[in-house]
């Protein structure tokens, strides 16, 4: 039997920067199929998903829908009333989840699982070797997954006012502000405004374009808007933010609406979450010496996810892709079948980046997913489709959850059923999602879909309804009077 290593001295096949979900699955698979692991993190274990983002912040979108059930209670035939809940208790629910969750990204289990963890902040000295805590390190590969942090805007006074950022606000507010700003409208700014408003603060959610959730299209955003305007957010869009103050213990927001004769107006609020935007953290790693090329999206790398120095990978945030952590698992993956494939005696082609089908949701109420193209992509690359749309309320569980609002839009190859894309709104919009992403992966139509049982009554039968539209349209005037005479002669 083979002696293992002592803790980081020789040379490792892998060493992960990061301990986020990339760094988490590089090293677990590396470990796990024999290889030697090094795994570092300089702050949390888990990265942002477990401590700053998925998981603290669906934690709190629960409670917040069940505080908003109960006050929507007379919906369901019962007597209207007021939700009763401490704000402090329904963060400190929060983190007992997150705390649940916990264990599986410790420091213990990943040393049980055979990789070495060191916890402190590297900097690369050399192409293949890197310090820690003045210990250095060496490599056959090194993976770059160092996350990114959040991007905070240009604006006067910023910097002597407090605020919150993702980073923050779950383990730092301790008391109920009565009201708050949120500076971007985005899946995190939008989320956490709702939320926020739910649990009984005033919300003022600030955002430079005119639309929020910007990448989706129009008539999306303006669905959730017109929920958050419903629910009491004020929304300012389309607006400039120009400077921001204390006075008398509030914050001051001065903002100016797009355009030559806009009017300046000043929003003030007891607290302010900044969340506009992301930066890769690539400052700290000394990626000069490492000849590593980057730039303010983070590391460069090529389509099989290799920086300028081919033994070194990124993955995650920092390779300057869609932010969310399914990307980084994804990633992950790649790069540990690529180590592996270019570490045989006889290398095999290395796998490339392909994120034609990619999901990702947003988790307001209702929530907005999508896969591949949504109209305004289509359009802007001018890409011929068909369009099927079906609204929720045409989905029988939907209207028994009294959860019918949205709908579902799928856009095909025009004159064919090939799925380009699909858009979800709707609560339960990101499970909706994936028997579409399964189709699109595997080139399943919507006429296949149509053909397949789904149990009655669910949520998942929306597809089953989307597939029979697509059938009715291939039934033309010209094939009708064909099936008309057929019946016509059975009973003639």
């Amino acid at each position: 039997m083979k002696k293992k290593s002592e803790k980081g001295k020789g040379i490792y096949n892998v060493i992960a920067i990061g301990g986020g979900t990339a760094g988490l699955v590089t090293t677990s698979a590396i470990a796990g199929l024999g290889g030697r692991a090094a795994l570092i993190e300089k702050h949390k274990m888990g990265g942002d998903c477990l401590n700053y983002g998925c998981v603290p912040s669906k934690a709190l979108i629960a409670s917040a829908r069940m505080v908003q059930n109960i006050r929507d209670s007379a919906k369901w035939g019962l007597d209207k009333q007021e939700p009763q809940f401490d704000f402090n208790r329904v963060f400190s629910a929060m983190r007992a989840s997150r705390a649940k969750i916990e264990p599986n990204d410790s420091v213990e289990r990943f040393e049980g699982l055979g990789v070495d963890v060191f916890q402190g902040e590297a900097r690369f000295v050399s192409p293949r070797e890197l310090e820690i805590n003045g210990q250095r390190l060496r490599a056959r590969h090194f993976v770059i997954a160092a996350g990114s942090r959040a991007g905070i805007p240009h604006i006067e006074g910023i910097e002597d006012v407090p605020y919150f950022t993702n980073e923050t606000i779950f383990d730092r507010l301790e008391e109920k502000p009565e009201s708050m700003i949120v500076i971007g409208g985005g899946p995190i700014g939008s989320e956490l405004s709702q939320v926020m408003s739910r649990l009984g603060v005033k919300v003022h959610l600030v955002q430079r374009p005119s639309q929020i959730l910007v990448r989706e299209d129009p008539e999306v955003s303006q669905l959730v808007r017109q929920r958050f305007t419903d629910e009491g957010l004020i929304i300012h869009s389309g607006v400039e933010t120009r400077k921001v103050y204390r006075e008398n213990g509030k914050i001051c927001l001065e903002l100016t609406p797009e355009g030559e004769n806009g009017k300046p107006q000043t929003v003030v609020a007891d607290a302010m979450l900044v969340a506009a935007g992301r930066i890769p953290n690539v400052e700290k790693l000394n990626l000069e010496a490492a000849g590593v090329d980057y730039n303010k999206r983070g590391i460069v790398v090529n389509e099989f996810l290799q920086s300028s120095q081919p033994h070194i990978w990124a993955a995650g945030d920092i390779a300057g892709s869609y932010q969310f952590t399914h990307m980084a698992d994804y990633h992950a993956r790649l790069v540990v079948q690529n180590i592996i494939k270019s570490s045989l005696p006889l290398p095999l082609p290395k796998a490339k980046v392909d994120i034609s089908v990619l999901p990702w949701a947003t988790y307001t109420s209702p929530e907005v997913a999508r896969v591949g193209l949504n109209e305004t992509d289509a359009k802007e690359k001018n890409i011929s489709y068909d369009r099927y749309q079906l609204q929720m309320d045409d989905v029988d569980r939907a209207i028994l959850e009294k959860t019918d609002e949205g709908f579902i839009k799928v856009l095909t190859v025009k004159g064919s059923d090939k799925i380009l894309g699909v858009t979800i709104v709707s609560e339960h919009a990101g499970d909706l999602l994936h028997e579409f992403v399964l189709a699109m992966k595997h080139n399943i139509g919507l006429g296949k879909i149509a053909k397949t049982i789904h149990a009655y009554p669910t949520f998942a039968e929306a597809a089953r309804k989307l597939g029979d539209s697509y059938n009715r349209t291939r039934l033309t005037a010209r094939t009708k009077s064909i099936f008309t005479w057929l019946f016509q002669r059975q009973i003639n």
